[in-house]
This record gives structure tokens, C-alpha cells and sequence, in this order.
């Protein structure tokens, strides 16, 4: 069995970041805006991994852990944004919450 190239890894990953980056700069739903965020970060992930198998090593796999992390601690504090700003303006629009700039 053939092993699959570290070439079409890395070409996934920047499919994924960039249809992730085309979701957050596109859509106005703040909860797309989160899950856009989150495949560009799964994205990046995937890059580590791929490098990380690449050379050997597994510091891209401990790097990922960490992100992981990161990623789960973004989405709470994502989440708890989200349903207060529904609670206060009944919608999950960014145009209908730009009342919060300063």
C-alpha cells in the first residue's frame, strides 16, 4: 500500500483555509463566522500534522494538541457571545449588531 504524498495534504489544508477565509468574508451569520473559523484552524491543522509526518517529527502533532485547545476554549467564549447578543438583538446578523463598535 502506497503511502499518500505530503503534496496532497498540504493542498487540502489551503483548499480548506481558503474556503474558510471566503466564509468569514462573505457571510454575515455570526455563527458561519465561527465555523469558517474553525475550518481555517482545522485547516492549519492539518498542515501540522503533514509537515510533522514529513520530517519525522512529532512536534506538529504536539502543536496541534495545543490548538485543539485553544479551538475548544474559543468556541465557549464564542458560543456565550453569540447567545447573548441573540438575547439582546434577536438576530445572529453582523450588520444588525454594529451598534457594539465604539
Amino acid at each position: 500500500m502506497q503511502d499518500v504524498p505530503t503534496t496532497w495534504f498540504l493542498l487540502l489544508g489551503a483548499i480548506l483555509f481558503t474556503i474558510g477565509a471566503v466564509g468569514v468574508l462573505v457571510r454575515r451569520n455570526i455563527l458561519v463566522m465561527l465555523m469558517c473559523i474553525e475550518l481555517m484552524m482545522n485547516a492549519v491543522n492539518l498542515t501540522f500534522v503533514a509537515l510533522g509526518r514529513e520530517l519525522g517529527s512529532l512536534t506538529g502533532q504536539v502543536v496541534v494538541f495545543f490548538t485543539i485547545v485553544v479551538a475548544a476554549v474559543e468556541v465557549t467564549v464564542g458560543l456565550a457571545i453569540l447567545i447573548e447578543l441573540n438575547r439582546l438583538y434577536q438576530t445572529a446578523d453582523v450588520d444588525e449588531v454594529a451598534g457594539l463598535k465604539g
